[in-house]
């Protein structure tokens, strides 16, 4: 009878709960799949949007939430985080964000196993209006696989909405894994491809010892698999022009569906990124060169790429390494910056929301205001660009996101303390 209870419990567990039933009247609603709505209603039930228009018929017993004067969008979706894998970077016991991995390949490292759903930097984050994520991780010749996170309230299996998204590594800094040169690296990497598919070949004669001696593990030759067939893209971090063209390179010579990462330089080839059809994952906020790698680094180049016709997802390169983790919120002032540097707005816009769906496989759930899709939806109190503009509420699969953040908390701590010596008693 025991045994019974417990399975009744843990299946009830699994249903999710109902959300509520919201209308959103009045605003500027910004699909991003189609055009603006002016005086727009979006009618979320049950956690998934069943309506988008502007003479929708509203059911008089749903909750109102006037939006007259504000904007309304999508929820946002940053591409390239460390959120709840990193919680304070100086302490290792909360870092989940690498693998030790065997001569710089964790090709089987899963990331999300180590999230933290409990993160103090979830509930900023939520409430500026970044409703998906991706986690990423780092570190080595192969960092191992990513996957999207819905920063929904619950724990970690109902955060993780799909798992892996791509596998991700790095060919601008061979230093970091022991190689003398960017040609060392890129012999690695090409070995390590081949060993994965000769090891595909040979699983039987692998179990009887009858191979010769791989450059990786089993679990990182397997992992390796679905990238080689295509069913994983390989997301590289590359920013010198001549390493992106040995990216786009080992993609053709491997088949591979290929993603590029970071892109300083990726404007001086944006022709070829073009034609071989990679999606740039860059920002907007740095004409700094980090490393002589990065010499060509520019403002521009997320609209340049974007009007030589390449997919842009629009990410953090502020420069100060916490734009991941601490302030995934900033997503929108890099978009707001790329408009500044010859960005069209829509396109800035879809860089954080459509975009970076379509190209890691949940566009059928989040990304743009469009019935059947889960309950996303953000009302800002202006334009979303605008560093003044708030997020004034903000919905994830239909429910409200109200929870009191720890800048909320040091806010209220402050505005009591030290006390006011100069009050008369």
């Amino acid at each position: 009878m025991r045994r019974l209870t417990k399975l009744v419990l843990l299946v009830v567990a699994a249903v999710p709960a109902r959300g509520q039933t919201v209308a959103i009247t009045g605003g500027r609603v910004l699909p991003v799949s189609g055009a603006p709505i002016e005086r727009g209603t979006v009618l979320i039930r049950d956690g998934r949007i069943v309506a988008v228009g502007a003479d929708l018929a509203v059911p008089a017993d749903v909750q109102r939430v006037d939006a007259t004067g504000k904007v309304v969008t999508p929820g946002l979706v940053n591409a390239a985080t460390a959120l709840s894998i990193v919680d304070i970077g100086a302490v290792p016991a909360t870092r989940n964000v690498s693998a030790r991995g065997r001569d710089g390949i964790a090709a089987a490292f899963t990331v999300w196993d180590g999230l933290n759903p409990a993160s103090v930097l979830l509930p900023p984050a939520r409430a500026a209006g970044i409703t998906t994520v991706v986690i990423a991780p780092r570190g080595g010749l192969i960092s191992g696989q990513g996957a999207v996170l819905h920063l929904v309230e619950g724990d970690a299996a109902a955060m993780v909405m799909r798992s892996p998204v791509a596998m991700f590594g790095q060919i601008g800094a061979p230093q970091s894994i022991g190689a003398q040169s960017r040609g060392e690296l890129m012999l690695k990497l090409r070995e390590v491809l081949d060993d994965a598919r000769t090891y595909n070949r040979r699983k039987a004669d692998f179990e009887r010892a009858q191979t010769r001696q791989f450059a990786a593990s089993r679990l990182d030759l397997e992992a390796l698999l679905p990238v080689l067939d295509g069913r994983v893209p390989l997301v590289l971090d590359a920013d010198r022009a001549s390493d992106i063209e040995s990216a786009l390179k080992l993609a053709r010579d491997y088949n591979i569906k290929l993603i590029l990462t970071g892109g300083a330089e990726a404007w001086m080839v944006a022709d070829k990124l073009a034609a071989a059809r990679v999606p740039v994952m860059t920002g907007a906020m740095n004409n700094i060169p980090e490393s002589f790698s990065s010499l060509g680094t520019r403002q521009e180049n997320a609209g340049l790429l974007r009007r030589a016709g390449v997919t842009v997802i629009i990410i953090g390169n502020a420069g100060g390494g916490d734009e991941d983790a601490f302030n995934v919120r900033n997503i929108r002032f890099e978009a707001g910056n790329a408009v500044a540097y010859g960005m069209s707005r829509d396109d800035a816009l879809r860089a954080i929301t459509l975009t970076p769906a379509e190209v890691f496989g949940v566009a059928d759930r989040v990304g743009s205001l469009q019935a059947g899709k889960d309950g996303d939806v953000v009302v800002w109190s202006g334009d979303p660009f605008e560093f003044a503009s708030q997020a004034e509420h903000v919905f994830i699969r239909g429910r409200e996101v109200r929870g009191e953040t720890r800048q909320d908390k040091l806010e209220q701590r402050y505005k009591s303390l030290p006390p006011d010596y100069r009050k008369p008693e």
